[in-house]
């Protein structure tokens, strides 16, 4: 019939219509974003080490009309934000034990960044940059990373004594902290090789194994073996301690000493006796190699070596060797004594 369009025909011109239609009806995301004014970071992972001064960075890419920057610490484990500071961009204030040692950089006119002096163990984790702008908050995320060593803890009682908060106590005693995941995961790939299991700062429980053997789970890939979920009060296990570089020193006084003779010698000394993190990390950082054993702040004998050598241990790999806990009346040991 004359006039009528056929339907190849009408297709063609609905069709056109029809999706823009719906375009318009369902909108289009990128034309209802707002403008991202934080810049995404191109490290995403910091790295620092205890007692320096490092910096977050936040940029902006351009200035909204008004704005506030919040900056949070996420607490691992813990479900929660811890305030930091927060800044309209020309006045910032701090909030609590970290936000008193926080600051902004203030480079430029589109710097967020935050500074973070003397980082301290319990600073590791992951932090939040939020722009409080209206309806259209952006945040980026990043990651605070220490360098450190873990260290396996147990007290004089003997293994799995302690239920989670008695764990994360023992860890602070020794100038340490629970272990995260991931730096056991990093001290496994380092050579950390041990049966007991040991509290984790998220609440885990898990070991490390690099060599299988029937005593550590039977055969079995090399890893991280875990216990699954336990109860904090109630369940008992060793402690997987880390900590970092020292901002003193340690050193070793030669001697056959009883424990409270070592504490008097380090006092001559204007020092203390070390404890047991203070020994690891001038291993790890200070290359403290001393075959000798010492008496250390817990009561336990132990000495550090970086150079494996047949009468020191004798065991092919550096480490700190233990003697575990001797009567406090032998009078056996030098001492191992930090000063500031």
């Amino acid at each position: 019939m004359q006039g009528w369009l056929n339907l190849p025909t009408l297709c063609h011109f609905l069709l056109p219509w029809t999706f823009t239609t719906l375009h318009k009806t369902l909108g289009d995301p990128a034309s209802h974003r707002g403008p991202n004014y934080l810049l995404p970071p191109i490290h995403e992972v910091i790295h620092s080490r205890r007692g320096d001064t490092t910096t977050l960075p936040c940029v902006l890419g351009t200035l909204p009309p008004s704005y506030k920057v919040r900056w949070s610490k996420v607490e691992l484990g813990e479900l929660r934000e811890t305030l930091i500071l927060i800044t309209n961009g020309l006045h910032a204030r701090g909030y609590g034990a970290l936000g008193s040692r926080a600051r902004m950089r203030r480079g430029h006119r589109l710097d967020a960044s935050l500074v973070i002096a003397g980082v301290r163990l319990e600073d590791e984790g992951r932090y939040r940059c939020e722009l409080i702008n209206g309806i259209e908050d952006e945040s980026v995320a990043l990651t605070l990373r220490l360098e450190g060593v873990v260290f396996p803890y147990q007290p004089s009682r003997g293994r799995y004594q302690f239920n989670y908060y008695e764990a994360k106590q023992a860890c602070e005693d020794q100038d340490g902290r629970l272990a995260t995941y991931a730096q056991l995961y990093q001290a496994w790939t380092e050579g950390l090789d041990w049966c007991n299991a040991g509290w984790l700062l998220e609440g885990s429980v898990r070991y490390p194994v690099l060599t299988e053997r029937a005593p550590c789970g039977g055969r079995g890939r090399p890893g991280i073996r875990s216990y699954g979920p336990r109860d904090r009060k109630r369940d008992r296990y060793d402690a997987f301690c880390f900590t970092s570089a020292l901002a003193g020193h340690v050193f070793f006084v030669p001697g056959r000493l009883t424990l409270s003779e070592a504490h008097a010698a380090c006092r001559r000394r204007r020092a203390v006796v070390a404890k047991v993190g203070h020994l690891y990390a001038a291993w790890k950082f200070s290359g403290l190699d001393q075959c000798d054993g010492g008496w250390l702040a817990d009561g336990s004998v132990r000495f550090p070596i970086t150079t494996p050598r047949p009468r020191c241990g004798g065991l092919p790999d550096p480490g700190v060797r233990s003697f575990g806990f001797p009567q406090p009346q032998q009078a056996n040991y030098g001492t191992y004594c930090y000063s500031e």
